[in-house]
């Protein structure tokens, strides 16, 4: 395998990365679909996610779900970690960061199919959550339900 990685061009597999200093600046990588023409779907999960909010600058927690269907290219994983770890010195609403990565991803990696769910954890007991896709599935796609509880409280 090792040789199959050194022929693309990526900036931070299998090299030290420091995390980046905003989403901006983050450098995402994308490699060819090794199953083109298959549909079939990715999910990337961030259990951890966070950010932080633009009016108090205290810190905001998400479980993020990315979900897509490849087209030509995929996303390679340690750049999408990268990616969303910037996020953690950046302010934002949760409908901005939520429907900006998912936009940013799009633009980019311009898959058959992309879905983001942002669930984010209470702050002044309210969680909030944020959903956005770029259209419906492809035909024959088999799309599991995200299955993140909503939020309970200690109840």
């Amino acid at each position: 395998m090792t040789g199959f990685y050194s022929a693309m061009d990526v900036t931070h597999l299998g090299r030290a990365s420091a995390l980046p200093a905003s989403p901006e600046a983050a450098v995402l990588d994308y490699v060819d679909n090794p199953r083109p023409g298959r549909p079939y779907l990715v999910r990337f999960t961030a259990p951890e996610f966070t950010s932080l909010c633009p009016v108090t600058g205290q810190p905001d927690f998400a479980h993020i779900v990315i979900d897509y269907a490849p087209a030509a290219k995929i996303v390679e994983s340690k750049s999408l970690k990268l990616f969303l770890g910037s996020f953690r010195n950046h302010c934002g609403f949760h409908e901005d960061v939520t429907v900006g990565i998912a936009e940013r991803l799009t633009a980019e990696m311009q898959p058959l199919w992309l879905r983001i769910g942002g669930y984010w954890y209470p702050r002044g007991g309210m969680p909030i959550d944020v959903f956005w896709q770029s259209g419906n599935p492809p035909a024959g796609l088999w799309v599991p339900g995200q299955d993140v509880p909503t939020y309970r409280g200690r109840g």
